[in-house]
């Protein structure tokens, strides 16, 4: 049996990797209209249970409410959606 075949295989773990909390679009029409949602918030309404690396909005859904959003990245759809709907996007 060759070497090669006789080792474990290993796999390449990053340690510098982000890991950011997820959070859609679409779960953020539960806040009314103009409030100020950030990582707290989040946390209160029980979208985000445990913060990484921070808060990532991704742009899946659509939004209805208009918001000012806070967090740690957002996705080009999710912040050309929140400003369609005369919302603020701010990156912590």
């Amino acid at each position: 049996m060759p070497l090669q075949r006789r080792l474990p295989k290993r796999g390449f773990k990053n340690i510098f990797k982000k890991r950011f909390a997820l959070v859609h679009i679409k779960d953020l029409n539960r806040f009314p209209q103009g409030e100020v949602v950030d990582v707290d918030a989040l946390r209160k309404a029980g979208l985000v249970k445990k913060v990484y690396d921070g808060v990532k909005i991704l742009g899946d859904g659509e939004l209805k409410v208009a918001l000012t959003v806070r967090a740690h990245k957002f996705t080009e759809s999710a912040q050309k959606k929140i400003e369609a709907t005369s919302g603020k996007v701010e990156v912590i």
